[in-house]
């Protein structure tokens, strides 16, 4: 996916904070959430596609999809991870 290299150099177009993948286990529940049409991104528009992974920004607030082998590093995209 995404090299090591690469991760250190990406950061949150928000916050500047460093980014992270997300495990297997935030990216099912994010699917979950997809899949059960409750997931809107920051934008607020219903997310309809699922992702094959994330970036999970430090704090653990958002995660920016990764669709096609590509990270979406939009604020407007950025998936809410809590509630």
């Amino acid at each position: 996916m995404l090299s090591a290299e690469v991760l250190k150099i990406l950061c949150c177009p928000e916050t500047r904070q460093p980014l992270a993948l997300a495990d297997q286990t935030i990216v099912h529940g994010i699917n979950a959430r997809i899949a059960a049409g409750s997931l809107k991104n920051r934008a607020g528009t219903p997310v309809t596609t699922a992702i094959e992974g994330a970036l999970v920004r430090q704090d653990g607030a958002v995660a920016y999809p990764i669709r096609q082998q590509i990270p979406i590093l939009l604020v407007d995209e950025a998936l809410p991870l809590r509630s």
